[in-house]
This record gives C-alpha cells, sequence and structure tokens, in this order.
C-alpha cells in the first residue's frame, strides 16, 4: 500500500521487572522501545488536527505503562502487548516495535539486546507490509 505513511517514536526509556531470572523481576532494570506506526496521514496533514491522527504522547504514555506494567519472562512477550497497543487504534494499519534490553543478564560486554516484532491489523484479503 503506497498510501501509508510513518509515525516513528525511538528511544522512549521506561524501568520494568522483565526478565526469566528472580533478581530481574526484583532490581528491574530500564528497556528502551522504538515504534513505528504505518498509517495513512493524509487527512491529519490535510486537517491539521491531532485528532485525525495518533497522539504520540498518549501512545507513548500507554506504552510506558505496558512495560511499567506486569512482568513477563521475555522480551518477545513484551514486543507483542506493545505491538497489540499500538494496533488498539485502528487507524494504524501495521506496527513494528523493537525493545532493547542493554542491562540484560548476559556475562560477556555486550552494548545491546534487542527483539523486533512486525504486527499488522487483522484485514481479510489485505496483508500490510511492516
Amino acid at each position: 500500500m503506497d498510501d501509508l505513511d510513518e509515525i516513528v517514536l525511538t528511544g522512549l526509556t521506561v524501568f520494568g521487572r522483565h526478565g526469566v531470572y528472580d533478581h530481574e523481576r526484583e532490581n528491574g532494570q530500564e528497556f528502551t522501545i522504538d515504534l513505528t506506526l504505518r498509517m495513512p496521514l493524509r487527512d491529519a496533514a490535510a486537517s491539521d488536527d491531532v485528532t485525525d491522527t495518533v497522539h504520540y504522547g498518549e501512545l507513548a504514555e500507554k506504552v510506558a505503562a505496558v512495560v511499567a506494567g506486569e512482568p513477563v519472562n521475555l522480551i518477545e512477550t513484551l514486543a507483542a502487548r506493545i505491538a497489540d497497543v499500538a494496533l488498539d487504534d485502528r487507524r494504524v494499519h501495521a506496527v513494528t516495535v523493537t525493545v532493547h534490553k542493554p542491562h540484560a543478564p548476559i556475562a560477556l560486554t555486550f552494548s545491546d539486546v534487542a527483539v523486533t516484532v512486525h504486527r499488522a491489523q487483522p484485514r481479510i484479503g489485505t496483508e500490510v507490509p511492516a
């Protein structure tokens, strides 16, 4: 679909208690989230009205609530939950979510661990690439 535009939110950093190990749940750590929403923005551009688009400030608050909320074992699960929040707005055709876990419990030097998921609205007969 050539009429899809993007809204990108990168570097949203939120404290959460996700992980397989007890110490990850007890101590918690910061997670950084990147999102790319794919949706038509023509109406919003024409109206210049925030109600015709996804309010990225409100979206950031919803995503932060997921990250700060109920702990999960895997960042794969966390990324999927965040994607679901973005897709709650039916105007969003597809979303790409990356969850970064830069303080993962790895006994080697590394700069980041990240998981990226691509999700789309379930549309009959229409596959939207992410």
